[in-house]
């Protein structure tokens, strides 16, 4: 069975903006099934423009804003 973005539930999303890029924190369920976390990250190219990329390391600062967030995530997981 392929991926069907319509049965794609996100049920949580926040995100930190920090220089030049955003890290987001989003909890999703797909066909009423398990929720799971993602964190992803993107980056803004000189245009402004948002483009994926490998979440790789964070940074203190990166980790300090998501933390609570990551909290508020397990809570929308019960």
């Amino acid at each position: 069975m392929p991926y069907d973005a319509a049965l794609d539930d996100k049920l949580f999303n926040k995100a930190f903006e920090g220089e030049g890029t955003r890290v987001s924190v989003s909890v999703y369920s797909y066909n009423k099934g398990a929720k799971k976390l993602q964190i992803s990250r993107e980056n803004y190219s000189a245009e402004g423009e948002a483009r994926f990329a490998k979440l790789g390391r964070l940074t203190k600062p990166e980790l300090v804003a998501i933390l609570p967030f990551l909290q508020e995530a397990i809570s929308q997981m019960d």
